[in-house]
């Protein structure tokens, strides 16, 4: 077969286009590369979000003292209530352009430590929550070379403090939880402006741990949200407050929400044009039940080596326990273009929190979903710098991951700790970059822009190919950028 154009058609929300930057390899071999973007941009990535014009924004929090990036022209941010600095004169949060590989400081006002968020469908990421003058502010980012951060104040309804975000089909986001809030809101605020009761996650509490926090979220197929929390689920009608199905305990019961801190993920459909279409979640390592209360002991326990996956869209479900080449807490999972989930970041053993972790997981996995059990993990090459609390991974559109963060101790201790606060950003190439595949990568001829683009409208894209191809091998992938933060990809 020749470099005879494709043409697909198909319905969109958002598409962008791209061609892979250059940067310096440091390691190279057929199971990924790892490149060194920045040795340092002033700031902690412990929030990660990719937004429509190649620019990813990155933040911390603001009650760390004074970073490493100082903001321009003098200016400063004035906040009396700030408990680290009063007048901070420095950034803690950053836009990274990933076609330059430059960035330039911003400016948040109020502390969005363990926040979250979503890109609503206008592109601005609308992000809530945060601890102390912050927990109950919704900040928004819109995407310009010279925009920085807008804040509105009291737009929550209740304080969020390590809550989960999701963007609803309506174009409101979900807010979920968060340390003693078991409870949800929407945003942008209704009229009634109500939270709406959610007794599933003070039934999933523990005591002095919690272990329910940051819970996984993901819009099923039927409309209905899967939450998960500790180490089960349930099926939730957020416009009725109706839980409409209960999924049972993950076998072994140990949690895998924060502090314990897996990750998750909502493999990619697959059967759409099927009368029911299947959907399925993967849940991959944690910290055994215990393992908070033991490390703040000075003992650390062995993560947890396994995942659970369920077909969350069966009238039965039952979760299928597979183990994993590496035990893994305080992991990212993320989902690739091509199908496959990457599990990157993460230490081998302690917890979620100051100086909790330890035996850094170097090594990122692949899981490919299609293979058969006992066949699905595949250990890449390792990363030379330990990403452990507070560490994030996002999906760049040139195919790569953006990794970066990791503070496992409060404040900027850049010497004199077990594992110094990290303030570099890399990248790794999945094998479907080599240059051996060159040939059958597709450059996309048309449309030239996204101008044209409109939400429910049917859009014609062009691709050439050089190389032989089997045209009926050939799909569409869209992936939604997601907000990352503390191992999961909201």
């Amino acid at each position: 077969m020749s470099a005879t154009p494709f043409v697909f058609s198909v319905l969109i929300l958002q598409l962008l286009f791209a061609s892979q930057p250059c940067h310096r390899f440091l390691a190279a071999a057929a199971d990924g590369r790892w490149q060194l973007l920045q040795k340092s941009i002033g700031v902690s990535a412990m929030h990660m979000q990719l937004l429509r014009n190649d620019r990813v924004v990155v933040f911390d929090r603001t009650d760390f003292g004074p970073s490493k990036l100082p903001l321009p022209n003098g200016k400063c941010r004035n906040d009396p209530s700030d408990t680290a600095l009063k007048v901070d004169c420095t950034a803690h949060s950053v836009e990274y352009n990933v076609l330059t590989n430059t960035f330039r400081p911003l400016m948040v006002q109020t502390d969005v430590w363990c926040s979250s968020g979503a890109i609503m469908p206008n592109g601005n990421l609308v992000q809530t929550g945060g601890f102390n003058d912050g927990e109950r502010r919704v900040r928004t980012f819109s995407p310009c070379s010279t925009c920085d951060w807008q804040e509105t104040p009291n737009g929550l309804a209740a304080k969020r403090w390590y809550a989960s975000n999701h963007i609803l089909p309506d174009g409101r986001q979900i807010v979920v939880g968060g340390r003693r809030q078991f409870n949800y809101e929407f945003v942008p605020k209704t009229i009634t402006a109500n939270t709406f009761s959610l007794p599933f996650l003070s039934q999933t509490s523990e005591r002095g741990v919690e272990n329910n926090l940051y819970p996984f979220v993901f819009l099923n197929v039927d409309g209905n949200l899967f939450i998960f929390a500790n180490n089960r689920a349930i099926l939730l009608d957020y416009m009725k407050n109706k839980v409409v199905k209960t999924y049972p305990t993950i076998p072994g019961g140990d949690p895998r929400s924060y502090p314990s801190t897996g990750s998750a993920i909502l493999l990619p459909l697959k059967n759409l044009k099927a009368a029911a279409i299947q959907a399925e979640v993967l849940v991959c390592g944690g910290a055994p039940k215990g393992s908070y209360v033991q490390a703040v002991r000075g003992k650390f326990i062995g993560a947890l080596n396994t995942c659970a996956r369920i077909k969350i869209t069966d009238p039965n479900p039952q979760w299928v326990m597979e183990t994993m080449p590496l035990a893994r807490v305080m992991g990212d999972m993320i989902l690739l273009p091509n199908g496959n989930v990457l599990l990157i970041n993460g230490a081998g053993s302690g917890t979620a929190g100051w100086e909790m972790g330890r035996n850094p997981v170097l090594n990122p996995v692949l899981y490919k979903p299609d293979n058969k059990i006992g066949t699905r993990f595949e250990t890449q090459n390792p990363t030379t710098v330990p990403r452990l609390y507070h560490s994030t991974a996002a999906l760049l559109r040139d195919g790569r991951v953006l990794v970066g963060g990791s503070n496992p101790h409060a404040f900027y201790n850049l010497t004199g700790v077990l594992f110094p606060t990290e303030l570099s950003l890399e990248a790794f190439s999945p094998a479907y970059l080599d240059t051996k595949f060159n040939n059958i990568r597709p450059t996309i001829t048309a449309p030239k822009s996204m101008s044209g683009i409109k939400y429910g409208t049917k859009l014609t894209v062009r691709v050439v190919i050089t190389g032989k191809v089997a045209k009926n091998q050939v799909s569409v992938t869209m992936v939604a950028p997601a907000f990352n933060t503390h191992s999961f990809s909201m």
